[in-house]
């Protein structure tokens, strides 16, 4: 099979995974920073990454990626996101006998917001934060030598001000090298677990017993509870084809259907080329099909040495994201 038919069945295949969607479920789910994709690398691919991670980042796309790594790494990832928003995601990676290993903690974070109120609009000189954490446990094995699988453990917290809410989950993943040359399958479930709900003592307020009352009124101290909301479970199936153009370089192209809880069906798909594997020059596009998407294309670029058998891959991504701006991420891993 040449290139060109293999090219054609992979795109045919993605596209029969997608089921038409008539309601789309935008906002209706928690711990919506789970979504922001982590690497460089992937995002200049459009995300489309869940048959290609083999490195740390695959704590995000695919754990089953975890056990293709070849040696112990440590990922630093830095995002300026959208309105001021900073996402950052340390990794790390280490091989043992019995399979390899993973953590991570991610955060997103912003500035100092001035608290306001009725009485004072202005604001009344405090000052507030809200962000969001997630701490993250993997684990990855080969199951043959085609076959990998890997599993995540999250714990996250989102919190503003004074109320926070918690939540736990779980990612499943599997990695399958096929029989042809060249090409991977990849499927992942991520953000499985339990839904949250936001309390503490901003919620804490008083009420009259009955306003009805002719008497002076009687408050007591109340709860206000919040609506309990589902984390955003993202199911993705990948596929991958990676081909040799000359001893000196190699060409990557691959795609990702993906199926939220919380929105439509959509496809990923990216390239990337590599030279020497020295330097790389990636491209995507993400997001097609889904209603209302706000996000174009991406690319980016990445450069490796090794020193003392010590890897640095740094990696350097765009987005255009129309109204919202082009974010911009830079990622550093170091293998050693």
């Amino acid at each position: 099979m040449n290139l060109k038919y293999k090219l054609i069945f992979l795109f045919i295949l993605i596209q029969s995974v997608l089921v038409s969607q008539t309601v789309s479920k935008t906002g209706t789910t928690a711990g919506q920073f789970l979504k922001i994709g982590i690497g460089s690398r992937a995002i200049a691919m459009g995300g489309a990454f869940s048959a290609v991670s083999n490195d740390v980042t695959a704590l995000y796309w695919n754990p089953a990626g975890l056990s293709k790594a070849t040696k112990n790494a440590i990922l630093l990832d830095h995002q300026d996101w959208i309105l001021d928003v900073d996402l950052d995601f340390v990794g790390a990676l280490f091989k043992t006998p019995f399979g390899n290993l993973g953590a991570a903690i991610s955060s997103l974070h912003m500035g100092e917001m001035d608290v306001t109120t009725t009485r004072s609009p202005e604001g009344t000189g405090e000052k507030f934060r809200a962000g969001s954490i997630m701490g993250q446990l993997s684990f990855s094995r080969n199951l043959t030598d085609r076959f990998s699988f890997g599993i995540s453990t999250k714990y996250i917290q989102e919190k503003i001000y004074n109320s926070k809410a918690t939540g736990l989950a779980i990612d499943l993943g599997t990695l399958y090298f096929t029989q042809i040359p060249g090409l991977t399958m990849g499927m992942s479930i991520s953000n499985y677990g339990t839904k949250m709900q936001m309390s503490g003592r901003d919620l804490l307020l008083q009420t009259e017993v009955d306003p009805s009352l002719e008497s002076d009124p009687i408050n007591i101290n109340a709860n206000f509870s919040t609506d309990q909301f589902d984390l955003p479970l993202i199911f993705r199936f990948g596929l991958a084809y990676q081909k040799l153009l000359s001893n000196k370089s190699s060409i990557l192209i691959a795609a990702d259907a993906l199926h939220p809880n919380d929105n439509t069906e959509s496809i990923n798909i990216g390239t990337e080329f590599s030279f020497k594997n020295f330097l790389f020059l990636r491209t995507g596009i993400e997001q097609l099909y889904q209603r209302d998407s706000i996000t174009d294309f991406s690319f980016g670029l990445g450069v490796k040495v090794n020193i003392s058998n010590v890897s640095y891959l740094i990696d350097y991504s765009y987005v255009n994201m129309g109204p919202l701006g082009n974010p911009q991420k830079i990622t550093l891993t170091i293998a050693l």
